[in-house]
């Protein structure tokens, strides 16, 4: 049965929306489910609500994805954001350090805390698993280090709180949409006139033409939504922007291109000339950085930094769950960014459908482990398929 799935995916995998189907599916059978057995799960305030929450959740799956890409994987980064928000915290409110200032040194932190890690994981050839596991379990002791005895600092700060309590004009947020539809379209002519003048085969024009139409119905309801109740957050443009920058390292750069060498065949990117070990390196810097990143704007969510809200929840099952459901392959050698985000979606409507419907702790851990399985099953199924070719 699993085998007749995965086959379907695969034929829906060549039309325009390309491997990111599985999780649009995904996240469109959540939101039907929900929208029928729960009326207020639709609304705007609940869709503005969602999309603040899997904020910290799509920043860390971001960074998580790059790591992944490379056939690594980093366990430490609820911890390491956690760290740096506690960095932030301390030098922001204890010691009244300008925020912009507080917020550098917290992104600071997180690079070389992840630097350090890929050096060892790299140079020393630990193995990722165990160099991370200990990154996880030291940086929650440093975590609480940080914060003291009372094991939570108060974030009140309005440059810092502002981060996710400034909200888009609706206006603006439509001349946002127009611009992110012009900036769609170029990359797509950009790609298929690259493609054209290197004589590779191009991408059929309906197939294309329905990644537009998908891309404005999903992007217009999105804005629209938000705008009926306080406009699009400032977060989740910060967000969009800084993935779109991240998706444009990871697939228009030869540092990009090395990435996914690396996840596809180390051996084979060796011979080619590339340096595995700085590549490695530099994929725990993005990591870190990205880990930072989620900090802030946990920290700017939450008002406040304590150790449950980072080291001690489930973020960072949340985090790698959301790549991996994105289609990342914890194998190396194939992952988006962007579908880190719509993965990240994923679970946070899934936990906030079940929220609403009054399910349990233990309801939202089943669901969301149930929806982890299928997606590393569809990826394995994913990989036999190919070695069978």
């Amino acid at each position: 049965m699993l085998n007749s799935i995965f086959k379907n995916f695969q034929r829906i995998r060549g039309t325009g929306l390309g491997a990111v189907a599985p999780v649009l599916f995904a996240l469109a059978a959540i939101w039907i489910y929900f929208g029928f057995t729960e009326p207020a799960f639709l609304s705007g305030r609940n869709f503005y609500y969602l999309f603040m929450q899997s904020a910290v959740v799509g920043t860390l799956a971001v960074g998580i994805t790059v790591v992944l890409i490379i056939g690594d994987i980093d366990l430490s980064v609820a911890a390491t954001s956690g760290v740096c928000a506690a960095i932030l915290a301390v030098l922001s409110t204890n010691f009244g350090l300008s925020p912009i200032i507080a917020c550098l040194c917290a992104i600071i932190a997180g690079i070389i805390m992840g630097l350090v890690q890929g050096v060892l994981a790299a140079w020393v050839r630990i193995p990722s698993f165990v160099v991370t596991l200990a990154g996880l379990l030291g940086f929650q002791g440093l975590m609480l280090k940080i914060l003291g005895i009372h094991g939570a600092i108060n974030v009140r700060d309005p440059f810092i709180r502002g981060i996710t309590t400034t909200n888009i004009t609706p206006i603006l947020g439509w001349i946002g949409f127009l611009i992110s539809i012009l900036i769609f379209v170029w990359i797509i002519y950009r790609n298929n006139t690259n493609r054209r003048k290197m004589g590779l085969e191009l991408t059929p024009f309906f197939s294309e033409l329905g990644r537009v139409v998908f891309f404005v119905v999903f992007a217009g309801s999105a804005v629209a939504t938000l705008n009926s109740y306080r406009g699009i957050p400032l977060v989740v443009i910060l967000l969009l922007g800084l993935t779109f920058f991240i998706n444009w390292i990871t697939k228009s750069t030869p540092f990009g291109r090395s990435l996914f060498a690396v996840g596809g065949n180390s051996e084979s990117a060796r011979r080619a000339g590339i340096s595995i070990q700085s590549i490695r390196v530099a994929a725990f810097g993005i990591v870190g950085g990205m880990a930072a990143i989620g900090g802030i704007i946990g920290a700017s969510r939450y008002a406040s930094v304590s150790f449950n809200a980072f080291a001690g929840g489930p973020l960072l099952l949340e985090a790698i769950g959301a790549a991996v459901i994105g289609g990342t392959s914890l194998f190396g050698g194939r992952g988006s960014v962007w579908n880190a985000i719509l993965g990240a979606l994923v679970i946070g409507s899934l936990g906030n459908g079940l929220d609403l419907s009054g399910a349990s702790a233990a309801d939202k851990l089943m669901f969301s482990g149930g929806i982890l399985l299928l997606a590393v099953s569809i990826d394995a199924l994913s990989r036999k398929n190919q070695s069978n070719k």
